[in-house]
């Protein structure tokens, strides 16, 4: 019991004795512990407004079905506030940038400024100003277009080698993107480029949407997205190119006359045996009427092909006849003069009442001159008494009058 006795003596010493030893020392990194929690505490709870380091991107939002959204929307920059270690140390994946679209944008259409919503990702910081504070973006509802594919070659064949037409297959390809894009769309080509050698092409291309000055157009998607092209190579030797001879019938209308017959291309390159190629210099195109013109005329027309001659391009002509009226002079005797401008209270009398006009201009229009041709004489500024007065002929637009018989008749002013 004694000996038991001792040990915890003992023990009780060396606990004391522990907690003793080093006091000012351990009493010193308790206070500098402390200190450093306080500060630490005090951050935390310290609020600060801070600029962020670095510029945000907006994300493009969901856009509903039918429509799209065209345009970047740029990035922005944010201040931010909340505790002082926090707001310190926020990263750009701890924020989002985004905006929404409301069923006014849809409706509007056109130009939108969608407001700008930053989020943080820790709910104690919070967003003070974003700038700018809205993106601008153009709004487009989705269309479709069906269009002709066509090749075009970006060389020619080899010397002595003539390429055929190009077969396109589909022929047709449905182009879909925003409308303002879609209806700028001019044509749908496909390029093909000839090699050193004389053989046939068959390649598989791509459909570039252009406009109307070849450029090509981005933001549109086709359907199928590719195309096969084949171009067969034929030797010259057994092709000649030949004149195009417009080809007519009837005549134009009474009064008009037939100035001019003109066709495009004015010359097309055919293929066939070397015999029959030797005996054609000209082609002619399918007959043209001309019955009852009066007016110029542009139609489409085929070709008259011999037999085993062909068309190493297929095409139609375009064939137009150039219409004028013709044109002569006529006389219209007993025109009866019409008085203008008679003051009040006096009476005008003209000798001769009628005159003799001889009218020049196109025969249709001479044709119905009777009725709208006028003789005047003019009183305005004389008084009563007798007058030689000049006699003036209008006539229909498109003529001319050429001469009056006679040219001046007695003007006889008095009062009632």
């Amino acid at each position: 019991m004694r000996a038991t006795g001792r040990v915890l003596t003992a023990r009780r010493f060396d606990l004391r004795r522990a907690a003793l030893q080093d006091l000012p020392l351990k009493l010193a990194a308790l206070a500098v512990a402390l200190v450093f929690w306080t500060v630490a505490a005090e951050s935390a709870a310290r609020e600060a407004t801070i600029t962020f380091a670095g510029r945000l991107p907006v994300e493009r939002p969901e856009v509903p079905a039918g429509y799209v959204l065209r345009g970047a929307l740029g990035d922005v920059t944010v201040r931010l506030r909340g505790p002082e270690a926090l707001v310190a140390k926020v990263t750009a994946a701890e924020l989002r940038a985004s905006v929404d679209l409301a069923p006014a944008d849809l409706a509007a259409g056109g130009l939108v400024e969608l407001p700008v919503r930053v989020t943080p990702a820790d709910p104690r910081i919070r967003v003070v100003d974003v700038t700018p504070a809205a993106a601008s973006a153009r709004l487009e509802r989705l269309t479709a277009r069906t269009l002709a594919v066509q090749a075009r070659f970006a060389n020619e064949p080899p010397r002595g080698w003539l390429a055929e037409a190009a077969l396109v297959r589909p022929k047709e390809v449905r182009v879909s993107g925003p409308e303002s894009v879609v209806a700028s769309v001019a044509a749908l080509v496909v390029t093909v480029r000839f090699g050193d050698a004389p053989l046939d092409v068959v390649q598989t291309a791509q459909p570039i949407p252009v406009d109307a000055a070849g450029l090509p157009l981005d933001g549109l998607t086709a359907e199928p997205a590719t195309v096969e092209v084949g171009v067969a190579v034929l030797p010259t030797a057994t092709t000649r190119t030949v004149a195009v001879v417009p080809v007519f019938r009837g005549a134009p209308a009474t009064g008009y006359w037939l100035r001019g017959i003109t066709a495009e291309p004015v010359a097309v390159t055919v293929r066939g045996p070397q015999a029959a190629l030797a005996a054609l210099d000209r082609l002619e195109t399918a007959p043209v009427d001309a019955s009852g013109l009066t007016a110029d005329r542009t139609v489409r027309v085929g070709l008259a092909l011999p037999d085993g001659i062909s068309l190493v391009r297929p095409e139609d002509v375009s064939v137009t006849l150039s219409v004028a009226a013709l044109t002569g002079s006529r006389a219209f005797p007993q025109l009866a003069v019409q008085v203008l401008n008679v003051p009040p209270g006096l009476v005008a009398e003209v000798e001769p009442r009628s005159v003799e006009a001889i009218v020049a201009g196109p025969l249709p229009v001479l044709a119905a001159a009777a009725d709208t041709l006028l003789a005047t004489v003019d009183v305005a500024g004389r008084g009563a008494g007798i007058h030689l007065a000049e006699v003036t002929v209008r006539g229909p637009q498109g003529s001319l009058t050429q001469s009056v018989q006679p040219s001046r008749v007695t003007l006889t002013i008095h009062s009632r």
